[in-house]
């Protein structure tokens, strides 16, 4: 029996030591759901002890665009373009639940949204469009990673150690990140919610 390939997923923050980029004049953006503390703390020493070295260079938190190029230039409008997608959307709340992984697929466990999914979606599938319209590796899928790329053996340990984990907040904004030379992401702006509710 063969195994099923391995697929490098270029939708995580993962460290490069240096950016990905294909031209000069570019930057690396990403926009996500920060996860606060008290958990965000918790989660950062969770993926440390399992080895993962982007465990200090990568925030808590459930992806709504995966690392992105852009030209430098489009930085304005995709300001607004992020800013009028914050005005359509009210704050919601995120219940996190238990664990998750991809594999065989991808060697990543994660911890599950288990409320909050659909918000995740309707504004991921907002942030993917114009200016930041771009192909997914992989189907959309609201999740916080706790590990990845790291020994099988570490992998277990994030899966059952934090499987009873349970994590509830409110929502009421959105962060554009952007990747800085060294690898590392830092918040370039935050977005409010202040959409009317649902």
């Amino acid at each position: 029996m063969t195994e099923a390939p391995r697929r490098t997923n270029e939708d995580t923050f993962a460290f490069r030591r240096t950016p990905v980029r294909t031209q000069r004049d570019t930057t690396v953006l990403g926009v996500v759901v920060s996860v606060p503390e008290p958990w965000a703390q918790l989660l950062v020493e969770w993926r440390g002890k399992v080895g993962d070295p982007q465990a200090a260079l990568v925030p808590p938190h459930v992806t709504l665009l995966p690392p992105t190029e852009v030209a430098a230039a489009d930085r304005p409008a995709i300001s607004g373009h992020l800013a009028e997608i914050a005005r359509r959307h009210p704050p919601f709340d995120v219940h996190l639940s238990g664990t998750g992984t991809f594999r065989p697929i991808s060697e990543v466990v994660f911890v599950a949204v288990a409320r909050g999914i659909a918000d995740c979606e309707l504004i991921a599938t907002d942030v993917c469009t114009g200016p930041l319209a771009r192909p997914l590796s992989f189907p959309y899928h609201p999740h916080v990673t706790v590990a990845h790329d790291v020994p099988t053996d570490m992998l277990d340990t994030a899966y059952t150690g934090l499987a009873e984990l349970q994590a509830e907040f409110r929502v009421d904004s959105f962060t554009e990140f952007e990747q800085l030379p060294g690898g590392a992401w830092a918040v370039a702006r935050e977005y409010p919610l202040t959409g009317s509710a649902r």
